[in-house]
């Protein structure tokens, strides 16, 4: 009876699958691109090697956010501790034109103290090199395929053209990457650092390392965080706002797949009404009919979800493809979650429907014209 009611309205049959999922969709492919823009940066965080980081007093987690605010001169105070091996000041400036990203501007001098190479593994170059330059720029793999780009092409960042002098593997830190002078010079900080990125002699030094840094007169305040406690804080609640996003987005998903499927079998019910009322002159209870209706939503909604996973991994798939710098991640929790999500908000639109429909009194159901 079920299949029967559905397939006699195929027209509505068909939006109301459709309506669910594009909710699906739309849950796991914006929660999707969200986790993995994070999971990406963390990732790249962990890449660069470091094992204590230093920040300046009042700093979030999110690195790139802070500017350039503290003497670079902070550094030799960091390399006076037991413990540490080296220290690779970096600056970071946030960058909003066309993608939201952070360009990093570091020392790739072999000679300099402040050599970033010399953090955990040094780059590997699919072509070209590092700097030679004020006005080169190393960008990683997947920038290069995003924008198109090649060694030798010139790039525009912050309103100052580089010439694109080496190509690395993706996965140490930023996407782009400028002399340390130069972001300096641009963000209008000579002399200073947005981190220190401290390697120590042996991971488990980074703890002690943490309380020496916080001890050194004048540092007091200044967030220093180890590696396992910046990995910590990677997560989906300690970015503000993002739960808060999450929710919205759930719930006008909810409110989708509850307007669809009240539509769908609130005019379903009024067509019925007379079916209706045979029902129940030939016996039938309210909970058989209330279960009829329900489950009508229930299969409408299983199909939405059905097609909402093949939209999704076709989006995934196109997304990935197009658009490198952008992986999106497909999560099975959240997978299990869109899909109970669209399945509550059917039954939920269904549920007054199928009650109107057990209440009709069956002489006046079978009445109805």
């Amino acid at each position: 009876m079920v299949f029967s009611n559905l397939v006699h309205r195929p027209v509505r049959t068909v939006i109301s699958v459709f309506a669910i999922a594009v909710e699906v969709t739309m849950i796991l492919l914006i929660v999707g691109l969200c986790l993995s823009m994070l999971n990406d940066s963390a990732a790249r965080q962990k890449g660069i090697g470091f094992d204590v980081m230093v920040q300046p007093p009042g700093s979030s987690f999110l690195t790139g956010i802070t500017g350039a605010p503290v003497s670079m001169k902070v550094a030799d105070k960091i390399r006076e501790l037991p413990h540490v091996t080296y220290v690779a000041p970096i600056v970071m400036q946030l960058v909003t034109t066309g993608n939201v990203e952070v360009i990093a501007g570091i020392d790739l001098d072999p000679k300099s103290p402040n050599n970033f190479d010399r953090m955990g593994l040094p780059f590997h170059y699919i072509a070209g090199g590092p700097f030679t330059g004020p006005d080169d720029i190393v960008i990683d793999d997947l920038a290069a395929a995003s924008h198109k780009t090649k060694v030798g092409d010139e790039m525009t960042v912050l309103g100052h053209k580089f010439r694109v002098c080496g190509i690395v593997d993706h996965g140490k830190g930023a996407r782009r990457y400028l002399p340390l002078a130069t972001l300096q010079e641009l963000a209008g900080s000579p002399g200073k650092a947005s981190m220190f990125y401290v390697k120590t002699d042996t991971p488990e030094a980074a703890d002690g390392v943490v309380t020496a840094i916080k001890r050194v007169p004048g540092m007091g305040n200044y967030v220093v965080r180890s590696l396992s406690e910046y990995a910590s804080l990677m997560t989906v609640s300690n970015v503000p706002g993002l739960n808060t996003f999450f929710d919205v987005v759930i719930s006008i998903s909810v409110i989708i797949g509850f307007i669809v499927i009240f539509q769908s079998m609130y005019t379903a019910v009024l067509e019925r009404t007379r079916e209706i009322g045979i029902l129940k002159s030939l016996g039938a209870t309210k909970f058989y009919v209330v279960a009829v209706v329900l489950r009508e939503a229930f299969v409408l909604a299983v199909g939405g979800v059905l097609l909402g996973l093949l939209f999704t991994w076709l989006g995934t798939m196109f997304i990935n493809h197009n658009f490198p710098v952008h992986k999106i991640a497909w999560d099975n929790q959240w997978v299990l979650r869109a899909s109970l999500i669209a399945i509550f908000g059917s039954l939920l639109g269904g549920l007054y429907p199928a009650v109107s429909a057990a209440r009709k009194d069956p002489i006046e159901a079978l009445a109805y014209e």
